[in-house]
């Protein structure tokens, strides 16, 4: 198997780890909070129990990050924090009292953790030109998840038995139903993810182009100095892509600090690394808000029941999932900042539109209705626009040896906006104007951020060269 087949099997491993992450959620968001409720458990606890989640991984993020960084490698680390899904998950279908409860939420989050070294690892193993596509096709695959979710849930909530002491009912069985997903998963990664040397600029392993350029020419210390990389490369035979891929681990293990003279305020306190991060917070905060709202609404206006919602959900993750692949196709052919341009108008023009329609609905019911699904469908459209580029552009203009820990701190604030937007939405589905309007304030902020920062939103070779001569100060 040569590597770009392995190469392409780990891609795929990856989307299935990102679409069971959103089979989790779809599973067991319906039934948490009766199954709260059945611990007695007070009416806060379902807004414990949905951010605990978000907490470890925020926290667990970038210390993950941090550790693919030095070590090179993503294979054990996942394998690792599966074991926290695995637990987390089997703690939840124990569920003796709503502090066992918390807690599995708690657990199963550190695992989430890990997509902070997987994002690292997709941003050395593609070219810049396809980065963006492939985030796309990722951040589809959790859609996919979120969408085929709910078809599980039809066979869960037929569960009625007992396994050994445990209950097996439609309340526990979506945990002991993952924990046996995320069991498989350890055998899928085990046998098909590859810890792959990164890509070249001509889309070549870096492992044999470093290996050309140093019988030629030694101008940059890799590994921490020139005469152990060329001892290295020329020890290493060169039809044995996989030992010499194991020997430049193993020589940067030993011999490369990724964080010497790594500064937080010089990688993240720069103007364009603030606006992608900004965009990041905004983003999940508008659209978990929008998440909590969207339920009371459509009750509220459309008596909408579990299967209304259920079909709103379902069409919704479709036309996610369509827009995630049309940014992917869009992506080769224009800059990540007019993607991230064209996202944020869209998402400007939503939230416009349901600050005059929605807050106070007008009109037979037909157009009221009408009038939600344009809402509904705009929200959504500038979604997979602003995800995509960002995330994109974020792992350009930061420096690429340092991508775990980077992205870790990009999932980080992600993971605050997730716990702040439900609060905020929360306790104001009555007064919708200042909702609205907030999440408008917001959009326009990042927007003029944007024009301001639009020509340092690029790729800058200045990354690439601070890459090799961070060593040098």
């Amino acid at each position: 198997m040569d590597n770009h087949q392995k190469r392409n099997l780990t891609f795929l491993t990856i989307g299935l780890i990102f679409m069971l992450s959103g089979i989790e959620y779809a599973v067991i968001l319906p039934t948490i909070w009766r199954y709260l409720q059945i611990l007695e458990a007070p009416p806060y606890f379902l807004g414990l129990g949905l951010s605990a989640f978000s907490l470890s991984a925020l926290l667990t993020g970038p210390l993950f990050g941090i550790w693919s960084d030095r070590s090179k490698t993503t294979k054990s680390i996942i394998l690792f924090s599966n074991l926290f899904e695995i637990a987390g998950n089997f703690m939840y279908f124990i569920g003796y009292s709503k502090w066992l409860l918390l807690c599995s939420r708690l657990v199963a989050g550190v695992g989430a953790g890990a997509g902070s070294s997987i994002f690292g690892f997709l941003t050395q193993s593609t070219l810049p030109e396809e980065r963006a596509g492939i985030f796309a096709a990722v951040m589809a695959c959790r859609q996919a998840g979120l969408l085929v979710g709910p078809a599980f849930n039809l066979f869960l909530r037929l569960c009625d038995f007992k396994l050994g002491p445990f209950v097996v009912n439609k309340y526990t069985s979506p945990g002991i139903f993952m924990c046996l997903l995320w069991m498989l998963l350890q055998f899928v990664v085990l046998a098909v993810y590859w810890d792959m040397p990164p890509i070249g600029p001509e889309g070549e392993f870096i492992v044999l182009e470093l290996k050309q350029e140093e019988e030629k020419e030694e101008e940059v210390p890799l590994m921490g100095s020139d005469e152990e990389a060329v001892r290295t490369y020329r020890a290493v035979n060169s039809d044995q892509l996989e030992t010499s891929a194991s020997s430049v681990t193993q020589t940067t293990r030993e011999d490369s600090n990724p964080f010497k003279n790594f500064s937080v305020s010089r990688e993240f306190l720069r103007e364009e690394v603030v606006v992608l991060l900004t965009a990041q917070f905004i983003t999940l905060f508008n659209q978990t808000a929008l998440e909590t709202m969207v339920t009371p609404l459509t009750q509220r206006y459309f008596s909408f029941g579990e299967l209304g919602n259920s079909l709103m959900y379902s069409l919704c993750g479709v036309e996610v999932i369509a827009g995630f692949f049309f940014v992917r196709w869009l992506s080769s052919k224009v800059a990540d900042r007019v993607v991230l341009a064209v996202g944020l108008v869209i998402c400007c023009t939503a939230c416009i539109w349901c600050l005059i329609f929605l807050c106070k609905p007008r009109g037979a019911y037909e157009w009221q209705l009408s009038a939600f699904i344009v809402g509904v469908f705009l929200q959504l459209l500038g979604l997979p626009f602003v995800a995509v580029s960002q995330v994109s552009l974020f792992s350009k203009v930061t420096a690429e040896k340092t991508q775990g820990f980077s992205q870790g701190v990009r999932r980080s604030v992600g993971g605050l906006a997730t716990i702040l937007g439900p609060l905020w939405a929360g306790g104001l589905t009555n007064h919708l104007y200042i909702m609205l309007g907030m999440m408008l304030a917001l959009l326009v902020m990042i927007t003029v951020m944007t024009v301001l920062s639009y020509e340092r939103l690029v790729e800058p070779r200045v990354v690439q060269c601070a890459q090799s001569s961070d060593s040098g100060g």
